[in-house]
């Protein structure tokens, strides 16, 4: 069974004249590292915040179709029992952070789940350092670079062992290092926990080589949906206007003046091995 499934879902905001997205029938298998793209405006937040209840128990508006997460359907369940399996990481950290220590703000959500006390301790403390920031769990947030907030808010979800997390451009307010150090981390939670990972991003060249599932939305569809070696290099991807990562536009420029490498290549890495395999004969 998928751990998430819509049919053709349909939502419109109370004050918009056309829906928001429309008609998206997707299902997400767990395990799953999906980066879900698209032009700015096109739906993906919106859906996002379906996958955790926001929609339609906090937003109202209309909301047409069906949606399931983790076995149970969104709509007749509210958002303190889905938050028991969907964890959702916002663009902006400081709007998660406001504690006066992070361990205390890593905590809070175990608060409000009853958890006792020892193993509250437990949960904390192993989040902290699954995320790498274990000694700063007496700092408080507001003193932390824009990495560190990014970071105790992943820990922050991470600690209530959700089933699958939501990350709505979690590096949007980072230099490539400081997102590349936040998708390590993502990377680690999919690949060494089994988490479901749905990460907003439009930071192709550096996601895409993590991901097992490309999704590229458009004014409101989902128009493209595979892995992400052919959904990039595709020329529908092109036209949309996503940012393909630069190695695998390098690869179709090799690719017209007869240059072939061995695979469609998604990281620089992987292009290096490549090229070099090549220019050997």
């Amino acid at each position: 069974m998928p751990i998430i499934e819509t049919k053709n879902l349909t939502y419109t905001y109370p004050i918009g004249t056309k829906p928001a997205f429309e008609d998206v029938t997707i299902e997400i298998d767990k395990g799953e590292f999906v980066v879900l793209t698209g032009p700015s405006g096109c739906g993906k937040t919106t859906l996002c915040r379906c996958f955790n209840g926001l929609i339609p128990h906090f937003y109202s508006g209309k909301l047409d179709g069906e949606i399931y997460v983790s076995n149970l359907k969104v709509v007749e369940h509210p958002i303190h029992e889905l938050a028991r399996h969907v964890g959702m990481v916002f663009q902006n950290p400081e709007n998660q952070l406001f504690a006066l220590s992070v361990e205390k703000d890593v905590a809070f959500g175990l608060e409000n789940l009853g958890i006792s006390r020892e193993e509250m301790r437990e949960r904390v403390d192993w989040a902290l350092k699954m995320t790498g920031i274990y000694e700063l769990k007496d700092r408080a947030p507001y003193e932390l670079s824009g990495g560190q907030q990014q970071r105790v808010a992943i820990a922050s979800v991470l600690a209530m062992q959700p089933e699958i997390i939501v990350l709505d451009e979690p590096t949007s307010f980072l230099d490539p290092v400081g997102a590349q150090n936040i998708f390590e981390v993502i990377n680690r939670l999919n690949k060494d926990l089994g988490i479901t990972i749905i990460l907003v991003e439009h930071r192709l060249d550096l996601t895409s080589k993590y991901a097992s599932r490309v999704i590229i939305m458009d004014r409101g569809k989902i128009v493209l949906d595979g892995p992400p070696k052919e959904i990039l290099n595709s020329e529908e991807a092109k036209l949309i206007g996503v940012g393909i990562p630069k190695v695998t536009r390098l690869y179709q420029v090799l690719k017209n003046k007869g240059v072939v490498l061995n695979c469609i290549p998604l990281s620089a890495e992987e292009a290096t091995k490549d090229l070099l395999e090549v220019l050997r004969f």
